[in-house]
């Protein structure tokens, strides 16, 4: 069992472990289940009075679900975690748990694409309005609240552009006004930042990414406080959200690594970073980590670290010469996630992905993730990308 005073290096190793519980078994086994049988009629009743109390139905959870909620809960220093089948289902359940038709959600202008799509074309559709706020704002915000927003939604730094939000200023605001203060934090992990420390309410993560590690599981986890994780949790199982045993078992095991990783995920991606920011073909970095960015004082005043995802603006070329340096890079490939072990670019494109903020740049956007590999090979795949760029330009 861990203790709460732990540092987060021992809760990765340790926590969701119960090997008392399964016969001395390290890690937790992966429990297949959909029937639950119960010995007494008073046995059965006692589990349908409350399906989340204990193993009832394959759909609620198993003990395999449980050790990665514990886990997660643990290092985000909060009650109760959630797991579901996708990033996206986090990120929608949450919202669906606390907003009814009349509603309004402030939501980040530099959110994941498929959640604005969800604010626009489902949360829409049930008469729940959203309005977008710039990245920066600030304190600012308390200009936008009104009477129905219910919800104020961060993610830190934006997805794709890498502002840095003020998420102690931003809850204070939210909270004097009565509203929810939810944030995406798949960038950080709980490791770079604890979003519970600075007054966030319910956290959400892409257990896709960085917890799993490998490229080959897609989940998603909530956490929060234990009065609003039951009402999550409802509304997650009214959908019919149930997270799979053998992705949860995969998360729990790339848990155990993340520490490690992430420095080097941190270690790579600095060096990419200020290696890109020598390129003469490059007009900026963004990442927040570097001191010329404008989100820099926030994230230093706030995180632990920098994770290995970062954008870099190049300036303005055809775009055949943007396909023959993306089309031949040997150890970037180009996929639309990121957080596994391997290294990734990505051309971004921004329209329709905001309103309230527009984009300035004139160049293409690439979308980077600093991998695991060898610093030297990665610079030798990029310079040869360049080279190609420049042949076409």
């Amino acid at each position: 069992m861990i203790d709460r005073s732990d540092a987060d290096q021992t809760r990765v190793t340790h926590a969701g472990n119960r090997p008392a519980d399964n016969h001395g078994i390290i890690n937790p086994p992966v429990y297949h289940a959909s029937t639950i049988l119960f010995p007494t009629v008073a046995a059965l009743k006692a589990a349908a009075a409350d399906h989340f109390a204990r193993p009832s139905y394959g759909r609620y959870g198993t003990p395999t679900t449980y050790a990665l909620e514990e886990a997660m809960a643990a290092l985000d220093e909060t009650d109760r975690g959630i797991a579901l089948p996708t990033g996206l289902a986090a990120c929608t359940m949450s919202l669906l748990a606390f907003l009814t038709p009349g509603d309004n959600l402030l939501m980040s202008d530099a959110v994941y694409g498929p959640v604005r799509r969800f604010c626009e074309r489902i949360l829409a559709g049930f008469g729940i309005s959203t309005t977008y706020f710039a990245p920066e704002v600030g304190a600012g915000i308390d200009r936008l609240i009104r009477p129905e927003t219910k919800i104020v939604y961060l993610e830190t730094p934006g997805s794709l552009t890498f502002e840095m939000q003020d998420v102690p200023a931003i809850t204070a605001a939210a909270h004097k006004a009565g509203a929810v203060v939810m944030i995406d934090n798949t960038w950080a992990t709980p490791l770079f930042f604890k979003p519970m420390r600075h007054g966030v309410d319910i956290v959400i993560q892409a257990a896709t990414k960085y917890i799993s590690g490998h490229s080959d599981v897609m989940l998603g986890v909530i956490t929060t406080r234990e009065e609003l994780w039951r009402k999550i949790k409802a509304t997650a199982h009214g959908f019919g959200h149930a997270a799979a045993p053998d992705d949860c078992y995969l998360a729990l095991r790339g848990l155990r690594t993340l520490a490690v990783r992430l420095a080097r995920h941190q270690e790579n991606g600095l060096a990419l970073a200020r290696w890109f920011q020598a390129r003469p073909e490059v007009d900026r970095v963004l990442h927040p980590a570097l001191p010329h960015d404008p989100g820099h004082g926030i994230w230093r005043r706030d995180f632990g670290g920098a994770s290995g995802l970062f954008g870099v603006v190049l300036k303005p070329v055809p775009e055949k010469a943007l396909a023959a340096m993306l089309d031949g890079m040997r150890l970037f490939g180009m996929g639309y996630s990121w957080g596994g072990y391997e290294s990734l670019i990505l051309p971004s494109d921004l329209t329709g992905m905001r309103s309230a903020t527009p984009w300035p740049a004139a160049g293409p956007l690439l979308r980077i993730h600093a991998g695991l590999e060898d610093l030297a090979d990665l610079t030798a795949d990029l310079e040869a990308g360049f080279a190609r760029l420049g042949a076409e330009a």
